[in-house]
Formats: structure tokens, sequence, C-alpha cells
């Protein structure tokens, strides 16, 4: 699985990198067949959006989420990847 972080108006740390990588890793535990993501880390004005583009076999998933943190945005993004992963888990393992 190869993480690509990016930071639009916005120095990418690498403590931002890595709590990104730690809450990706929550994504692999559920399904396997994570290829590519890509995270775009952005600041406008007051608000803090981090946004995924997630490659796995089969389909591409995207999340978003604003927050007034980076890291409550990055929280909360990833739960919403997590859902839709695992949505997507259940939607190919179905046997009706």
């Amino acid at each position: 699985m190869q993480v690509s972080v990016t930071g639009r108006h916005v120095e990418v740390t690498a403590a931002m990198k890595q709590h990104v990588e730690d809450k990706i890793a929550k994504i692999k535990r559920h399904f396997d067949h994570v290829t590519d993501v890509h995270v775009i880390l952005t600041v406008e004005k007051l608000e803090q959006k981090a946004e995924a583009t997630v490659q796995i076999s089969g389909a591409k998933l995207f999340a978003d989420d604003v927050q007034e943190d980076m890291y409550a945005a990055i929280d909360n993004m990833v739960d919403k990847l997590d859902r839709q992963i695992i949505k997507h888990k259940e939607k190919t393992q179905s046997h009706r």
C-alpha cells in the first residue's frame, strides 16, 4: 500500500504525515486489497480540510472532512473511509 500526503497552503510536517499513516493503517486491517491512498491536507482561512482518495480492487473511494483542527479532520475522514470500505467489503462478499 502506497500512501502519499500532499499539502495545499500548509507545510506537511513529519508528525502530520505519521498521524495520517497511523490512521490509514486502520483501513488496512479491514480490507487487504488497498493499493493506493492519496491524502490532501488543505488550509483555507479558519477551516482545516482533509480529503483522501483510496484505490482498492474494484473501486475508488473518496472521503473528506472539514474541522477547525487538522488532526480532528484527519480522524473523521479516516472514519468515513473505514465505513465505506466495510460497506464495499460486505457488498463483494455477499452471497445472496
